[in-house]
This record gives structure tokens, C-alpha cells and sequence, in this order.
């Protein structure tokens, strides 16, 4: 059963956070793209696909953390510091996510489909790539804590 559990785990982290970070990155670009254009054509379809990328990942990613706890609780590792410290980055992660990464989003495409000049969305979408970036730096240190497990008779 633990297998089974690590094995959602992993893939459901592999899935819906890898697709959240790849969009996540990728949307300033065509937001800003987009807004030079009046937010009309093909970067602004761009921009809100990717939106939209993020927003149905980030519900189906509260699996990572579930099947995580599941398989931490089988494995016995529940109050191990790498776990804590690895789920308390995960609610920092998705807090960044649902509110600053996704309202970041919000307010960039409208900027744009109000028909922004590109310039004028320069800093809103340089702070949002920075959300980004941390969004994307705490999910790294997760997958390092996982992979090490400090203190694990079983880690490297």
C-alpha cells in the first residue's frame, strides 16, 4: 500500500506542480505579448490558456499533499523534521500560488484586455514572475528534502 500511495504521490507532484511552474513561468511573457497587441490574437489565447493551466492544477495538486501525509503516516515518518519542514514549504508554496501567483494572473490579463500598453505592464509582470520564481525555489526545496530526508536511516 505504500508503494501505491508514494507512487500517486509522486506522479501527482510530478503532473499538477510541474505543469503549475511551466505555466506559471511561461505567463508574464505572452500577458506582457499580449497587451502590446491590444489583447487581441494568438499571445493573448496564449496567456489565458495558461491561466487557465494553473487554476485547474492547483485544485487537482492538493492531491501531492494528501497522498504525502498518507504515505508519510504508513511510512511512520510523520513527525520527522524534513516532513514538517517539507509540508510547511508546501502551505507557503500554496499560498504564494492562490495569492499572489493566481491574482497576479487575474490582473495582468485584464490589464491587457483593457488594451494596456505592453510598457505599462513591465513591473506587474516582473513582481509576478518573482512570485513565481519563489512559487517554483519552495517546490525545488521540497523535492531536495524529499530526495535527502535528513535524518532517515533510509536517505543518502
Amino acid at each position: 500500500m505504500t508503494e501505491f500511495l508514494l507512487s500517486v504521490h509522486v506522479l501527482a507532484a510530478i503532473l499538477a506542480v510541474g505543469s503549475i511552474a511551466v505555466a506559471a513561468s511561461l505567463f508574464p511573457r505572452y500577458a506582457k505579448q499580449s497587451a502590446a497587441d491590444g489583447g487581441e490574437g494568438r499571445a493573448a489565447g496564449v496567456a489565458a490558456f495558461l491561466h487557465r493551466v494553473c487554476r485547474v492544477y492547483a485544485v487537482a495538486g492538493v492531491v501531492v499533499p494528501v497522498f504525502g501525509i498518507a504515505t508519510g503516516s504508513r511510512m511512520g515518518v510523520l513527525t520527522d523534521a524534513w516532513l514538517i519542514t517539507s509540508l510547511v514549504l508546501t502551505a507557503i508554496a500554496a499560498a504564494v500560488l492562490a495569492m499572489v501567483v493566481l491574482p497576479g494572473q487575474r490582473r495582468l490579463l485584464a490589464m491587457a484586455e483593457g488594451g494596456s500598453p505592453g510598457e505599462g505592464l513591465g513591473a506587474p509582470a516582473a513582481r509576478l514572475a518573482m512570485a513565481t520564481g519563489v512559487f517554483n525555489l519552495l517546490w525545488a526545496i521540497v523535492v531536495v528534502l524529499m530526495i535527502v530526508r535528513p535524518g532517515s536511516t533510509t536517505g543518502a
